[in-house]
């Protein structure tokens, strides 16, 4: 059975679960199996750089959210857009609260020198691409149509 992508683009706040995990996993992992020559090297960049990696994610995540709110649209990934937004952050990046969401992730992975974290940033990035990204945009695709294929043919998914 298809998901109704006009509707809503996902049941479960994919994105957050994801996201979350990815921390849940690199704590495990470096619990476990610290992987000391990434750590190491993470070591050498100052822990201002995650800092301010992660000040710059969270103001990017607050940003996008006040545009959304503006626009009376939600900012919610399990329910469905009742705007489609292309100013504020939404003019440089059609998913500017992820974009920012994987600035934070990396920022820990660098303050808290866990390599691991660092090397599921890849991993987390396409899961979020595929259970979220590609759904919602099915979701504006379905409930905007032609004005949803010109801003996605000016703006690019990330950056």
């Amino acid at each position: 059975m298809t998901q109704p992508f006009r509707d809503r683009p996902n049941a479960l706040p994919w994105p957050p679960m994801i996201y979350l995990a990815a921390v849940a996993l690199g704590w495990l992992l470096q619990q476990v199996d610290p992987f000391d020559a990434m750590d190491q090297a993470l070591a050498m960049l100052p822990r201002t750089v995650g800092l301010a990696l992660f000040t710059a994610g969270v103001g990017l995540d607050f940003w996008a959210f006040l545009t959304l709110r503006r626009a009376r649209t939600t900012v919610l990934p399990t329910a469905g857009a009742k705007a489609l937004v292309t100013d504020g952050p939404y003019r440089f990046s059609r998913n500017p609260i992820y974009l920012g969401n994987t600035m934070a992730l990396a920022a820990f992975a660098v303050a808290l020198r866990w390599g691991w974290l660092l090397l599921l940033l890849p991993v987390t990035v396409a899961a979020v691409n595929w259970l979220g990204i590609a759904r919602e945009e099915e979701h504006l695709a379905a409930r905007f149509g032609a004005d949803w294929t010109a801003y996605a043919a000016k703006v690019r998914r990330w950056l």
